[in-house]
């Protein structure tokens, strides 16, 4: 695949993280996974400490349950988009509302509000709510927040370490060399994007970063989120160059002024023939040549 010039009056490289710095299958194969196999132990490790218990008030907090129709309803819709789009429903600490939108059939599977005397049951029950709200692919503030605690005892013990691919170090540390400020973009909230990079196979890679942004600056397929970016790092949409694998995410970044390209790794979704031809394609960030014409 051809370089592609990093414009001459860029100053931010702007990342998105799953299928960009870091595989799909990351999240699909090994976070995801961790949740499922470990929250009934993590509930029962941490139930009486305070965080925990902020965590299933949350979860509680949610509206009423589905009928079985409509959750069934819900599962058949994350299986299809799954289908369609697999790396954008990996996309984690997105809002309520946003879940909302997203799913237009109504509230989540809800937990009881009656305290129960017997713990186990308790617990069994959050269990319930958490491994039924994935397997619907629901994304509320509540499941995320459960999840990113989870995450970081995950990460601080060594359970998990964060992958990124073997481009991406030498690309940013090269663009910063350079004088270019470099900052994440995820769906993924701040504080589990920099779990990710604090605990990586390659080992604290936070200080690469001038900075992090999540879905709480606004959705990621909305061209204003990237107007909101530029406001608050200060320079204008035309000094930013976006890389993502997403084309929704592209397409709004462009509308919004920046320059983007989009970064084909295996396991991404396969593009079609026209958002080939009218994105700029890399394979890996050495593709990226500074520095080129605007």
């Amino acid at each position: 695949m051809a370089k592609v010039a990093i414009p001459a009056n860029t100053s931010v490289l702007l990342l998105d993280i799953e299928g960009t710095t870091t595989p799909i299958t990351f999240v699909k194969d090994i976070l995801f996974p961790f949740i499922k196999d470990n929250v009934h132990e993590y509930l029962s490790a941490h139930w009486e400490e305070d965080e925990c218990k902020q965590d299933v008030q949350l979860l509680k907090k949610q509206p009423p349950k589905l009928s079985c129709w409509t959750r069934s309803a819900l599962t058949r819709e994350g299986t299809a988009r799954t289908t369609v789009r697999l790396n954008e429903l990996q996309k984690s600490a997105i809002s309520a509302e946003e879940d909302s939108r997203q799913h237009r059939a109504g509230p989540v599977h809800s937990l009881s509000q009656t305290a129960h005397t017997d713990e186990e049951k308790a617990i069994q029950e959050v269990v319930d709510n958490v491994l039924w709200q994935m397997a619907s692919d629901r994304k509320t503030t509540a499941l995320k927040q459960l999840q990113g605690h989870m995450w970081r005892s995950a990460y601080s013990t060594g359970k998990i370490k964060g992958e990124v691919y073997d481009d991406v170090v030498p690309a940013i540390t090269r663009w910063r060399q350079e004088g270019l400020k470099v900052y994440i973009y995820s769906s993924g909230s701040v504080e589990a994007q920099k779990l990710l990079f604090g605990y990586s196979v390659k080992g604290n890679l936070l200080e690469l970063f001038d900075g992090h942004f999540d879905t709480n600056i606004g959705a990621k397929v909305e061209s204003q989120s990237y107007r909101r970016i530029a406001e608050r790092i200060r320079c204008s949409t035309e000094e930013i160059m976006f890389l993502t694998d997403v084309t929704r995410e592209a397409k709004a970044a462009e509308e919004a002024g920046l320059n983007v390209a989009v970064i084909v790794r295996p396991g991404n979704v396969e593009l079609t023939e026209e958002e080939k031809s009218h994105y700029k394609l890399i394979t890996s960030f050495s593709d990226l040549v500074l520095r080129g014409p605007a």
